[in-house]
């Protein structure tokens, strides 16, 4: 690495050209990342719900639905009918509508109100329309239909659903930058010691942002990418780009206040802080690798966007941030150099050791009982209730649950291979059709012969306890016939069981891997092991309070959200993978300066006080970065964002609190020198092929520091 920053210094021109370059041709192509990206985020076609949803696609010659609610109308009066019927012709005449049913010309029950006072129109779009233009017939409909004589109208349905959690993601991503980048310009200008200083972290960000959406788009050529990988994106990039950019500039500011030339400090700086930063890349790059596991779509797009912008900030952070310091680092100020036994984190790192059993104890206890609600944990997959409050879709599909059960609630759907008068079929739907649960049933018309479409509507929502046990029931039915079950509540189901078969799986790898890595920057089993296990207890406590503040509601004012009574389903697997990743990047912060002392003096105690000392304001400062970062995302409307914006958030506090500060100090002085334990085969490995990070002076004692003028 030393050589590296060499390298950097000599050709920081032409480092920083290359870079430019880069930037400008990527943020070209990553401008078109909200147009090509995919907004749905289902289980794909490996699973029997995705197999069936294709399946329809292929069969049905109709396209996607649209409901128009014309409210505080009455139905029985015959004017208001004939100015409801009057208003929707221009929709029935529009090219790409293929039917329009309403309650009057249907007689269809199923189509008024529970109370009498609303009517509900389908207007079903052709099948032969592509995205685009399916999307603009949808818009034209949505205006006519805003001019229908009632005293309120709402419009939703399918096709808006995915359009408006494109628009309402887009959103959420300025507002946190717009939230997030200005508080932490402040901070950081604050904390390094001047503006040049203070924006030359979010270089590393830009970097990595950039870069990284030209990478997602370029993903598109294989296949389908997450629209919300774009806001993952935006949140670790910014997040990670001011961690790594934060350390580097912080080891430069050290090395210069030791008296190290320019040159000679950025050199310094790239064999110290950039051998943690990849050490600390590699770590959450391995846990970003475990969404990979799982073969669901969605996840695989967040591992290419948490991958991608992981190692490209990682790039950055060791070239481009390093030529920059080359050119301006004059303009940035020395740190005064303080004594390593002076500190608060020394003094606090020793009241911690003078009670060790205690602090763990409590420590543990506490995490453990942050962690109990999610004993009682509830999922289900997004859908319309989870947009914004504002959105009129988010409205319709409300009061279609609400007032239209019938037709409010999303059917099952079993794909039956049989005639629709097969006897079996037909002893089969009527049994199934009276049983406890379902609402109705119905079979879908126009299907080739030997195969029928059923429709069962379940009682209650359509991810609800009777639409999955209904899904079960029909799946292991003993049935004459091949069957296959569809809709959200068997992909519900199908997810399930999918990331419960899985999570083990990817959890193995990613701790397998972060322990081989911590190893090989270590040389110790017992420290990789015991941050694993640390970490594992404070994921816990921030699944609990996710449970707590989205599930059951509380903070609902504050953080400005109705809750639908369980997590969004992917947001255990996403915390887990990003937030691991996220607490051993500070981890890999912390042992670093605890092992570069302990090689130096051998006192692990020592090494522990002065390792938290050097670290420990960049890491409580990188953390509170980063909260900053995750709380402007917090700040948008899409419940799934707002979920994963808080639940990282939490995370980060309870690992740069109560985990860093007090539970590691407690343990390692617990264990004391058997910290550093490794079979004598693996010591000499480590010798030998070990990563090993740059000393910061060529000490081999510690001592107080010198204060150096500024």
């Amino acid at each position: 690495m030393r050589r590296l920053g060499h390298l950097v210094v000599r050709r920081r021109r032409t480092v920083i050209t290359l870079w430019i370059l880069l930037l400008i041709a990527t943020a070209t192509i990553g401008s078109s990342a909200f147009s090509v990206l995919s907004t749905d985020f289902g289980a794909g076609t490996s699973t029997e719900s995705g197999r069936v949803a294709e399946r329809l696609h292929d069969l049905d010659e109709t396209g996607g639905q649209l409901a128009i609610i014309a409210d505080d109308i009455d139905l029985d009066d015959a004017a208001t009918q004939r100015r409801i019927t009057s208003g929707i012709e221009p929709i029935a005449a529009l090219d790409g509508v293929l039917d329009v049913a309403d309650p009057w010309s249907t007689q269809a029950d199923a189509l008024k109100a529970t109370d009498g006072r609303a009517a509900l129109v389908v207007v079903t779009l052709a099948g032969d329309l592509d995205e685009d233009a399916e999307l603009a017939v949808a818009q034209e409909v949505q205006d006519l239909a805003h001019d229908l004589d009632a005293p309120d109208v709402l419009v939703g349905g399918n096709v808006l659903v995915s359009e408006t959690f494109a628009t309402a993601s887009e959103s959420d991503l300025l507002r946190g930058e717009a939230i997030a980048l200005p508080i932490a310009i402040v901070v950081m200008v604050l904390l390094l010691g001047g503006l040049a200083a203070g924006l030359l972290p979010l270089l590393v960000a830009l970097g990595g942002v950039l870069t990284t959406l030209a990478v997602l788009v370029a993903a598109t050529v294989f296949g389908d990418v997450s629209i919300f990988s774009v806001n993952v994106v935006n949140m670790l990039g910014i997040g990670l780009g001011i961690d790594y950019g934060l350390l580097m500039v912080n080891r430069f500011r050290e090395e210069r206040g030791r008296g190290l030339e320019l040159h000679d400090a950025v050199a310094a700086t790239v064999a110290s802080a950039g051998t943690t930063v990849v050490f600390s890349a590699l770590t959450v790059a391995v846990a970003m690798s475990g969404l990979f596991v799982f073969g669901v779509p969605l996840l695989t797009s967040f591992g290419i966007a948490g991958l991608s912008v992981v190692l490209l900030c990682m790039a950055a952070a060791v070239t481009l941030l390093p030529a920059t310091l080359a050119a301006v680092g004059g303009r940035i100020s020395p740190v005064a150099v303080v004594a390593d036994d002076g500190g608060r984190f020394y003094r606090l790192t020793r009241w911690v050791q003078n009670r060790p059993v205690l602090v763990a104890g409590a420590a543990a206890l506490l995490l453990v009982l942050l962690g109990t609600p999610f004993l009682g944990a509830r999922f289900e997959a997004g859908d319309a209730r989870t947009l914004p409050r504002s959105s009129e879709v988010r409205a319709t599909a409300l009061a279609l649950a609400e007032r239209f059960p019938a037709r409010g609630t999303d059917p099952v759907t079993v794909v039956a291979a049989a005639d629709a008068s097969d006897p079996d079929l037909t002893t089969w739907l009527e049994d199934v059709s009276t049983s406890d649960g379902v609402l109705g049933a119905s079979i879908r018309p126009g299907t080739p012969a030997g195969l029928t479409v059923v429709d069962l509507v379940p009682a209650g929502t359509s991810q609800g306890a009777a639409a999955t046990a209904l899904v079960e029931r029909v799946r292991s039915a003993d049935l004459t016939f091949d069957a296959e079950v569809g809709g959200p509540a068997a992909e519900l189901t199908d997810v399930k069981d999918r990331l419960t078969a899985r999570l083990p799986v990817a959890g193995t790898i990613v701790a397998i891997a972060t322990l081989v890595l911590l190893f090989m920057m270590t040389g110790s089993i017992i420290v990789p092991i015991k941050a694993v296990a640390m970490n594992i207890l404070s994921l816990g406590a921030s699944f609990g309070a996710l449970v707590w503040i989205f599930q059951d509601g509380h903070l609902s004012g504050a953080l400005g959200f109705e809750s639908v009574g369980a997590l969004d389903l992917w947001m255990p697997v996403l915390i887990l993978i990003f937030a691991f990743g996220l607490s051993m990047d500070y981890e890999v912060f912390l042992l670093s300066r605890i092992k570069e002392v302990h090689d130096q003096t051998g006192d692990n105690d020592l090494a522990v006080a002065v390792g938290l000392q050097r670290s420990g304001k960049i890491i409580t400062s990188a953390a509170a970065l980063i909260v900053v970062v995750f709380a402007g995302f917090a700040a948008g409307e899409v419940l799934a964002i707002k979920q994963l914006g808080v639940g990282l958030a939490i995370a980060v506090i309870i690992d740069a609190t109560l985990v860093r500060t007090l539970l590691v100090p407690a343990t390692m002085k617990l264990l004391g020198e058997r910290n550093w334990w490794a079979p004598a085969p693996l010591r000499r490995f480590h010798d030998r092929y070990g990563l090993h990070e740059a000393p910061s002076a060529p000490t081999t004692e510690v001592v107080p520091a010198v204060p150096v003028p500024v």
